[in-house]
C-alpha cells in the first residue's frame, strides 16, 4: 500500500476511472492545466488530454447544464465546483433537472454524474468557501451524498460514485485534503455508497458523525477513554441514503449517542439521524440523544470560525451531559 493524503487518494480514484472508462471526462473552471485550486486533477489532461480533462467558463450553471446533456448522451461526467458554496449558481441543473431524470423519465434515461466539489471550516477561506451545504442536497431524492473523512475511504467511495448510474454529490472537506497520510490500496478498489464504517468501537456511548468531525469525535473518545468511557465513533460516510441498520446497532449496543455535524444546527444531517433513532429505538435509549453543531448564524469571518466551528472540547462537554444524565 501507499501512503497517500485525501488530496492524492482523489487524485488516483480519478486516474483509475479515467483508465478504465473513455466515457469518464472531467470538467470545471481550472481543472485542466491547473490542475485545480488544490491540485485534485494536477497531471490529468496530459496523461488523457484536453478532450477529457478539460477547463471550463466561470459559470456553475453552464458545468451543470454540460454534465446533464453529457449524462444523457452516455458519457459519465466528473463536474466539479471549485467550492461547494457556490452551488446556488447550479441549483437547477442538480435538484431540478438530474434528480429527477430517472423518475420523470420512467426508468428509460440516468444521469451517472458525480459532482464533486470542497467545503467545510477551519483553514480561513473568505465568505462562502467554507460553507456545509450538504443538508440542502440530503432533502432532494433522487441524490446520493458521500462525504469521506479518510484517503481510503476517498478513493474508494470515489471510485463507485463515477461507476454509480445516478448523480453522486461527492463532497470533499477542506482541512482532510492534506491533513494527514494513511494507507491506500494502489489498486482500484470500491467502497459501497450507503455504508457507514465503525471508525472505533465502544460500548458506553456512540458518536454519530461524518467528515471532518470524525477527527474531531475520535479525539473526544481517546480524552473520554482517559476517564473510564468507552465510546465509538460511527463515521457515516454517505449521508444520503443513511446506513441505518449500522446507526441502529450501534444505539442498541451504547444506549446512548452524540450526533455530531460541523453545519448549522436547523434542519441537517443530524436532526435527521435523531429522528431516525427516535422512531426505530428510542426503546433502547438510557439519555436523551443531543446534538454538537455549530450555531445557527451565517458562517462567520475567518477571524471567528475557530468559536463558532465545533470542536473535540465541544463534544467532550456534550457526551458527559448523556453519559451522566
Amino acid at each position: 500500500m501507499a501512503q497517500m493524503t485525501m488530496i492524492q487518494a482523489i487524485t488516483d480514484a480519478l486516474r483509475t476511472e479515467l483508465r478504465n472508462n473513455e466515457n469518464v471526462l472531467l470538467f470545471g473552471e481550472d481543472i485542466g492545466a491547473n490542475g485545480g485550486v488544490f491540485r485534485a486533477t494536477e497531471g490529468l489532461q496530459k496523461e488523457f488530454g484536453e478532450d477529457r480533462v478539460f477547463d471550463t467558463p466561470l459559470a456553475e450553471s453552464g458545468i451543470g447544464g454540460l454534465a446533464i446533456g453529457l449524462g444523457l448522451q452516455g458519457f459519465r461526467p466528473v463536474m466539479e465546483i471549485q467550492f461547494f458554496g457556490f452551488v446556488f449558481e447550479v441549483m437547477d441543473s442538480i435538484v431540478g433537472q438530474m434528480a429527477r431524470t430517472r423518475y420523470r423519465s420512467g426508468g428509460r434515461y440516468s444521469q451517472p454524474i458525480t459532482v464533486r466539489s470542497p467545503f467545510g471550516g477551519g483553514v480561513h477561506t473568505p465568505e462562502m468557501h467554507s460553507d456545509s451545504l450538504e443538508g440542502l442536497m440530503t432533502q432532494s431524492p433522487g441524490l446520493k451524498v458521500v462525504v469521506p473523512s479518510t484517503p481510503y475511504d476517498a478513493k474508494g467511495l470515489l471510485i463507485s460514485a463515477i461507476r454509480d448510474n445516478d448523480p453522486v454529490i461527492f463532497l470533499e472537506h477542506l482541512k482532510l485534503y492534506r491533513a494527514f497520510r494513511a494507507e491506500v490500496p494502489e489498486e482500484e478498489y470500491t467502497i459501497e455508497i450507503g455504508k457507514a464504517d465503525v471508525k472505533r468501537e465502544g460500548s458506553d456511548l456512540s458518536i454519530i458523525t461524518y467528515g471532518a468531525m470524525v477527527h474531531e469525535s475520535l479525539k473526544a473518545a481517546e480524552e473520554l477513554e482517559k476517564e473510564g468511557y468507552s465510546v465509538e465513533v460511527v463515521d457515516l460516510r454517505t449521508i444520503q441514503p443513511l446506513d441505518i441498520e449500522t446507526i441502529i446497532a450501534s444505539v442498541e449496543k451504547t444506549g446512548r449517542v452524540v450526533v455530531v455535524q460541523e453545519a448549522q444546527r436547523q434542519a441537517g444531517v443530524a436532526a435527521n439521524v435523531v429522528a431516525e433513532i427516535n422512531e426505530r429505538a428510542i426503546l433502547s435509549l438510557e439519555a436523551p440523544v443531543l446534538r454538537v453543531t455549530a450555531a445557527d448564524t451565517v458562517y462567520p469571518f475567518s477571524q471567528a470560525e475557530g468559536v463558532w466551528l465545533p470542536n473535540f472540547k465541544d463534544i467532550i462537554e456534550t457526551a458527559k451531559k448523556v453519559l451522566n444524565f
